[in-house]
């Protein structure tokens, strides 16, 4: 069974899956440019220096890269949420790390949308990945999140209309997705791990599609959240980029 905590210590070199949401259940994504500026975050924040956080607007190219407080293995941002799954790569890093993504955010959003107070829902929610066959099934769970916005009963069902899940899934772009189905690279996200584990299948997008009613006995242990509805018209509305 996955170990839940919502955090104090974390052990180096061992995988997590990070979960929050927006306080009182609200809309942390309200537009592309919110979701770039969070995937932005992920990069620039993932730094054992120190980071001006009011300063950062473009990426930015050092000459020698720092060193990193967590590997990125996974990601997915849904308009209330986001999940994440990190390794964590020195002492204290997944700690420095969400904190400076979590502050660094909050003071963004506000600042952008004329709002003052908390945006998340407390401290972020962790669960360590104590097998590869949990940090497996919690990538699919993952990157199956978007599924929510058209069919929200995915979970217990199954996935039945194949072609238009991997329509879909291809088409949201704030998920790791489409770089573990090679249609995007990125140096943000490190899929070695679980490329190494993936057996018996042809491939990593054979094995979220193939997600059946059978697998919710294996996904429920790995979940941080409880039901959120998604629907439809909270997606992102479209902006200039």
């Amino acid at each position: 069974m996955p170990a839940r905590n919502r955090l104090k210590t974390y052990v180096e070199d061992s995988f997590y899956h990070i979960y929050n949401r927006g306080v009182e259940k609200r809309v942390i994504f309200q537009g592309n440019k919110d979701y770039k500026r969070f995937l932005l975050g992920l990069e620039e924040f993932n730094t054992s220096l120190p980071t001006e956080i009011r300063s950062i607007q473009l990426p930015k190219t050092e000459a020698e890269p720092p060193e990193k407080l967590v590997e990125i293995v996974c990601f997915c941002l849904m308009p209330n949420h986001y999940h994440l799954i990190i390794k964590q790569t020195v002492s204290n890093g997944i700690t420095q790390f969400m904190h400076k993504l979590g502050t660094g955010y909050a003071m963004y959003f506000n600042k952008k949308w004329k709002r003052s107070g908390i945006l998340f829902e407390g401290n972020f929610k962790a669960k360590l990945m104590e097998t590869d066959e949990y940090l497996l099934h919690l990538s699919r769970y993952i990157h199956l999140n978007p599924v929510d916005m058209i069919n929200s009963h995915w979970k217990e069902d199954g996935i039945k209309d194949t072609n238009r899940v991997k329509k879909f899934l291809l088409g949201y772009y704030w998920s790791s997705y489409p770089i573990y189905i090679k249609k995007l690279t990125s140096h943000l996200i490190s899929t070695e791990q679980i490329e190494k584990i993936i057996t018996n299948v042809p491939n990593y997008e054979h094995f979220t599609l193939s997600y059946t009613s059978k697998d919710i006995a294996t996904l429920m242990p790995l979940t941080l959240e409880t039901p959120v509805p998604v629907h439809p018209e909270a997606e992102p509305p479209e902006d200039d980029l």
